[in-house]
């Protein structure tokens, strides 16, 4: 099973690259995988969101599940992050997201694990300051990862998760103990930013 980011269509609209928007990688193109339904979190999403994490992406230890093209991962490296582990079951399409690393010369705050989102959960140890959450949505794994996310040691209560879906964050039965901070619609996008009050 493929786990990058898979949306309603199957071709890739993004030309092949994702730009990076901001930060010290900005202006920046990245090549994406040529993967059937790869489809990178859109720019003006992008944009909003770390918009919202002005104040907290630095320093920041981030997880991109279903890591796809690595755009989330790449751009919060690029505005400062410590480091980030990006973790997608297509081995070829994580290839790309550790290429795209070596050129910008970020390998060295970066781990690629090419693995289930699942089987990565289960092996944490140690919290992360942020994750990105954006799994396909034809495979309706949101609310399960969630579920597991906040079961494992991989939240603690400082810990915020970005997550994209097809549907309303308040039509999601997501954890109770997560606060909701923003949220917002792009499309058929929805998006929203959460706060886990208690976790691992």
């Amino acid at each position: 099973m493929t786990t990058g980011r898979r949306r309603h269509t199957a071709q890739n609209p993004t030309g092949g690259a994702v730009r990076i928007i901001g930060g010290r990688w900005r202006g920046r193109r990245v090549p994406v995988a040529d993967a059937r339904g790869l489809r990178p979190t859109a720019d003006r999403v992008r944009e909003t969101l770390f918009n919202w994490l002005q104040a907290d992406i630095a320093g920041a230890r981030c997880l991109d599940l279903f890591a796809g093209s690595g755009a989330l991962g790449l751009e919060a490296l690029s505005r400062g992050a410590a480091h980030c582990t990006f973790v997608d079951s297509n081995s070829e399409v994580l290839r790309g997201v550790s290429s795209a690393l070596a050129t910008l010369e970020g390998s060295d705050r970066a781990l690629c694990q090419a693995q289930t989102a699942e089987r990565f959960i289960a092996g944490c140890v140690e919290p992360f300051d942020l994750v990105f959450l954006d799994p396909p949505f034809s495979d309706d794994l949101l609310v399960a990862t969630c579920r597991q996310l906040h079961d494992s040691p991989a939240l603690a209560g400082h810990s915020l998760v970005y997550i994209e879906s097809a549907q309303s964050a308040v039509t999601l039965d997501l954890p109770l103990a997560w606060q909701p901070l923003r949220q917002k619609r792009a499309g058929a996008v929805h998006y929203a930013l959460y706060r886990c009050t208690t976790g691992g």
